[in-house]
């Protein structure tokens, strides 16, 4: 079998190596250290893509797919007609991620977070391509499909397969978020992450952001146009920061990171339904400060099963332990230290003799 080569994708607000801040702070690693570059050492092909922070789970595809295939980013003259913005962004040509893009290249595609949405599509794009753009001419292999060969794996953390209710609570006019009693250092903190991952909108459709993307109704929509490929691996890796309380709702433990104090306890504390009738029920409540640990196990209507080493086949759903830590403990943590390189040095060691 050709090389393994491992593409991570950052989540809503993250960065990646094209990005300058990576240097200072790895988004893989965080104050862990660079994670990519210590599972170079250890003899693994690893890169992390820089995609839109706040763009549709589409827009990333389209710029994952420049930055390995090394060509301009095309999103695609149906896309970007209907969703009002440029058809074409940042040329890769001369600086790829990967050094080379042939018919033997093997992805093992990680996606933290929304990477996990841009994987998915990714692959489905890769596979099948899309029949608007192929009505509208399109030229690009992505838009045209017939390679799904070239995916091995698809690996998501702490994804919202099934969206999450860190959206959809406020848009549920039987639910009062302000209701939920938090410290009042937590209300800051929110308000600091909240500033961090909402667009600077533009003439583009609302529509076409990751915000949209991720609430629950959209997310599951999504979901249906998402095949699971037979030939392919995939594994999932929910995390849970929350335990149920006498009065039903789940609170988070001392150690999550202050940013997602607020939002695990509105979080943990909903139910309801969303506009397009989707019942949210206390399943739903349990999460790692931003992600339901339900909607991170497998996307709605896909064929799933617990991980089991003994037992791993293709075309299905493998789904982890839930790990015990909040929504950037796989990340290494934005202001507690995680020690994970172990941790990735299992996972992708596991799928390197798949």
């Amino acid at each position: 079998m050709s090389k393994l080569t491992f593409i991570f994708v950052h989540g809503l607000s993250g960065w990646g190596s094209y990005d300058s801040i990576y240097k200072q702070m790895p988004y893989w690693g965080m104050r862990g250290g660079d994670l990519i570059a210590f599972l170079r050492k250890q003899g693994f092909d690893c890169y992390a893509a820089s995609v839109s922070p706040t763009g549709s789970a589409w827009d990333r595809a389209c710029e994952l797919y420049a930055q390995l295939a090394g060509t301009r980013t095309d999103y695609g003259k149906a896309h970007s007609d209907k969703y009002r913005h440029d058809r074409f962004g940042r040329d890769y040509s001369l600086c790829p991620l990967i050094p080379e893009w042939h018919p033997d290249t093997r992805l093992v595609l990680l996606g933290h977070s929304f990477g996990g949405a841009t994987v998915r599509l990714f692959s489905e794009l890769l596979a099948h391509g899309d029949e608007a753009e192929k009505s509208a001419g399109a030229d690009s292999p992505f838009f045209t499909g017939g390679q799904k060969e070239r995916i091995h794996s698809i690996v998501t953390l702490s994804s919202p397969m099934n969206g999450t209710t860190a959206y959809d609570l406020f848009s549920d006019i039987d639910f009062d978020p302000g209701s939920i009693e938090v410290p009042l250092w937590s209300k800051g903190a929110a308000r600091m992450m909240s500033a961090g991952t909402k667009p600077k909108k533009d003439r583009r459709d609302p529509k076409d952001y990751a915000d949209y993307d991720m609430h629950i109704d959209n997310a599951i929509r999504m979901n249906e146009r998402i095949a699971t490929l037979p030939s392919v691996y995939y594994f999932s890796v929910p995390c849970s920061i929350t335990k149920q309380s006498t009065d039903g709702n789940h609170y988070p433990n001392k150690e999550i990171e202050p940013l997602f104090f607020m939002r695990a306890c509105q979080i943990g504390a909903y139910t309801g339904k969303t506009k397009g009738g989707i019942i949210i029920d206390d399943s739903w409540r349990e999460n790692d400060g931003l992600v339901n640990t339900v909607s991170a196990m497998a996307p709605s209507g896909a064929p799933s099963k617990a991980y089991d080493s003994n037992d791993i086949r293709p075309g299905i759903w493998n789904i982890f332990p839930t790990v015990e830590g909040d929504h950037m403990w796989l990340q290494g943590g934005l202001t507690r230290k995680h020690d994970i390189r172990d941790f990735y040095m299992k996972l992708l060691g596991m799928t390197d003799i798949l």
